[in-house]
């Protein structure tokens, strides 16, 4: 099964960590991979994201940031070119979710795709359920 990872479980994979079922392609959304890129390169952003680069063993943290800037072919990014018409059929359905959310929605539909969250997200595991999907909860 493809799993679709949010930003601080890619964060943990680009650091080292083995992607929680090795045998099976690992995917992010493009928001997500934004939203860690902005946390792990901003010198004024501090918080759970850019704390999980900034604390890590001085040695490792350039092989982390180079993981990042140049993705790994083994981690899987799909387009918005080929995303954007799903979200915009999905959004009829689910109206309360914001951009992260139903991307990641629209990826997981897309790949078939379970996701895997490090935080709960209640609004996009109801929809994801709606839409016979499942999220994996690993916080």
């Amino acid at each position: 099964m493809t799993q679709l990872v949010d930003d601080r479980v890619l964060a943990g994979v680009l650091q080292g960590g083995a992607p929680l079922d090795p045998g099976q392609p690992v995917y992010t959304t493009g928001c997500w991979y934004v939203r860690l890129c902005q946390a792990a390169l901003s010198s004024t952003v501090s918080g759970t994201l850019s704390g999980s680069f900034a604390e890590l063993p001085p040695k490792l943290i350039p092989r982390a940031l180079h993981s990042l800037l140049e993705l790994p072919d083994e981690i899987g990014l799909v387009s918005l070119r080929t995303l954007a018409p799903l979200i915009g059929r999905l959004r009829s359905r689910h109206r309360l979710l914001n951009l992260l959310s139903v991307e990641a929605l629209a990826a997981a539909l897309h790949l078939n795709a379970d996701v895997y969250l490090l935080t709960p997200s209640p609004p996009l595991q109801e929809a994801l359920t709606a839409e016979g999907r499942q999220a994996v909860i690993l916080g």
